[in-house]
């Protein structure tokens, strides 16, 4: 695991993986746009990869982390963390669906959010994944 390119937070690095034995899941019912992908790969930069990405052992199909693998490859990272599991098709499917939406019902504290935004340089914002049009709609939404 010495000398590999990549950002992978200590307690990972055991489950470390090279991206070149991963396959993006041809299934994945979730879209990642270039806005996504350069997010996601500044949020890497930024602070390392701090969770792993999901696996499933047979094929060695990225089940959750699609976008993180993506901006991983991106950046030249040559590894990556990820949590290698022996999921049947049906099982692994289904986890993938189902991480995707759960994400997708929590919703944003738009008052807590904006108070957190506005301590932040548009710089440091966009690195989280808000231009300067995302934060003026938030705070019009939150007076």
């Amino acid at each position: 695991m010495v000398n590999q390119k990549s950002n992978i937070t200590e307690d990972l690095k055991h489950l470390s993986q090279g991206v070149s034995n991963l396959v993006l899941d041809p299934a994945n019912a979730r879209k990642h746009n270039k806005r996504n992908i350069e997010a996601i790969a500044a949020s890497l930069t930024k602070f390392g990869q701090r969770k792993p990405i999901v696996v499933q052992k047979d094929g060695m199909v990225v089940r959750a982390g699609n976008g993180t693998l993506e901006a991983a490859k991106s950046l030249g990272w040559t590894h990556v963390a990820a949590v290698v599991l022996d999921d049947d098709n049906a099982t692994a499917s289904q986890f993938a669906i189902a991480d995707n939406r759960t994400a997708e019902l929590a919703e944003w504290d738009d008052e807590v959010l904006s108070s957190l935004l506005n301590d932040l340089d548009s710089s440091e914002q966009e690195m989280l994944g808000f231009d300067a049009s995302d934060v003026r709609s938030l705070l019009a939404s939150s007076d």
